[in-house]
């Protein structure tokens, strides 16, 4: 048996130049973090030859071609196992549409319980690749790279994809106590809507000449957020998601709505004094910077009108927790 364990992450700057249409031409830059929400896969040998998969749904199949969860399947075929296993997948929250880059942490965590099931391992970088390969380009996705090389190597790190699609990958040094201090100002907050990334990030691919210019900016965010949160600036950086927000609203007609915008401002109204949503947009949960003079007061609104996700920082990526042959 076999049990990876992949964290989800949130993007604080720099979403939108992971994508291709962008990186080709000049590099982008993003800054992100995981977090302790993991997704869980459990491989085991099945009794006989089926393939039998639990996830939200139960499936049994004889011949992998007709497993009808496209992820596990491509999985499967890239790695080479075809029979005589059974996959249980586990998620420590509801995951559809949260912007927590659920997908892409659960395929980083598939390749890799599934390479290791192989007695197989393979290194973080390999396995970002590998899930960019398999999302963007055997599947079809209209997305980026950084959600899969942040599920691979975890913790707080900027990454830069180049127009050779090479990928650096830089940590960014914060102490335990500047860390913690961080952790205790940011608020993750539900919209109570789900949506469907692909046809947000289709627009946002479609008007990526026109957004080129804001796009640029928002490459360099990354680098002046860090230096930010390497000098203590806490309030600066939490301001600044503001402007990183607005940037983002100008990429897709899609990215916000009323809804999200009523909830946001009633962050402003409560205590943060900076925040974001997540993800590609349109529902999911939105990130707020709250200082800790205002946390009672936020807590006690925001907490009336949807749910605040308690969360700490995660510094590692994907990696096996259990691996045995009985």
């Amino acid at each position: 048996m076999i049990i990876s364990k992949t964290p989800l992450r949130i993007s604080f700057v720099g979403g939108g130049t992971d994508l291709p249409l962008f990186y080709k031409k000049t590099s982008g830059r993003v800054l992100s973090t995981t977090i302790n929400k993991y997704i869980f896969v459990i491989i085991k040998k099945s009794y006989g030859n089926e393939v039998i998969l639990n996830y939200s749904k139960k499936e049994i199949v004889k011949n992998i071609s007709d497993i009808k969860n496209e992820y596990i399947k491509e999985s499967m075929k890239l790695t080479g196992i075809d029979k005589g296993v059974e996959i249980t997948i586990l998620s420590d929250i509801h995951t559809k549409g949260s912007g927590l880059g659920s997908s892409s942490s659960l395929i980083v965590g598939l390749l890799n319980a599934l390479y290791h099931y192989k007695n197989d391992p393979k290194s973080l970088d390999f396995l970002a690749k590998e899930a960019c390969r398999l999302e963007i380009d055997v599947l079809g996705k209209p997305i980026g790279k950084q959600d899969q090389y942040a599920a691979s190597f975890g913790g707080f790190k900027i990454y830069t994809f180049n127009p050779d699609e090479t990928v650096e990958v830089t940590p960014i040094t914060l102490d335990e106590v500047r860390l913690s201090n961080l952790e205790s100002c940011l608020y993750l907050v539900y919209t109570g809507i789900t949506r469907k990334s692909s046809t947000i990030l289709q627009e946002q691919n479609t008007k990526t000449e026109v957004n080129f210019e804001y796009l640029k900016e928002m490459s360099l965010m990354p680098l002046q957020v860090a230096e930010m949160l390497e000098q203590n600036q806490y309030d600066d950086f939490g301001n600044y998601l503001n402007t990183a927000w607005n940037y983002k609203k100008q990429l897709a007609n899609s990215i916000t709505n009323p809804k999200i915008d009523l909830l946001y401002n009633k962050g402003l109204e409560n205590g943060a004094i900076g925040g974001k949503l997540l993800g590609a947009g349109g529902g999911g949960f939105i990130l707020f910077y709250v200082p800790p003079k205002n946390r009672e007061i936020f807590i006690r609104e925001i907490s009336k009108i949807s749910k605040i996700l308690p969360f700490k920082f995660e510094p590692y990526g994907s990696k096996i927790i259990f691996n045995s042959e009985s």
